[in-house]
């Protein structure tokens, strides 16, 4: 099963977060944030939106950093994804 986003939707899988802090310090699992960044993994085709029309600026591949509230997280299988809209998307990490 593949998920196919519908307009300005993007599908992002989250990067994983680092286990040891700046200072060595290792944490244990549930002390850990959830990290903000992500992979696009699906970008919806864009197309009029609210009356306004959207060009997707983000392509497959293109490591983000998205808003902390931002999406609907969707488990398919063992793999989790978050479906944001592209405008919760801050920057591209190049």
């Amino acid at each position: 099963m593949k998920l196919v986003p519908l307009g300005d939707r993007v599908v992002l899988k989250q990067l994983e977060a680092e286990e040891t802090t700046k200072s060595g310090i290792v944490l244990p699992g549930q002390a850990k944030e959830k990290p903000q960044q992500a992979e696009v993994i699906a970008v919806g085709p864009g197309g009029i939106v609210d009356g306004k029309e959207v060009t997707m600026q983000v392509k497959v591949g293109d490591k983000v950093i998205y808003s902390k509230y931002a999406g609907t997280e969707v488990k398919l299988g063992e793999d989790e994804f978050i479906v944001v809209k592209q405008s919760d998307i801050v920057a591209i990490v190049e």
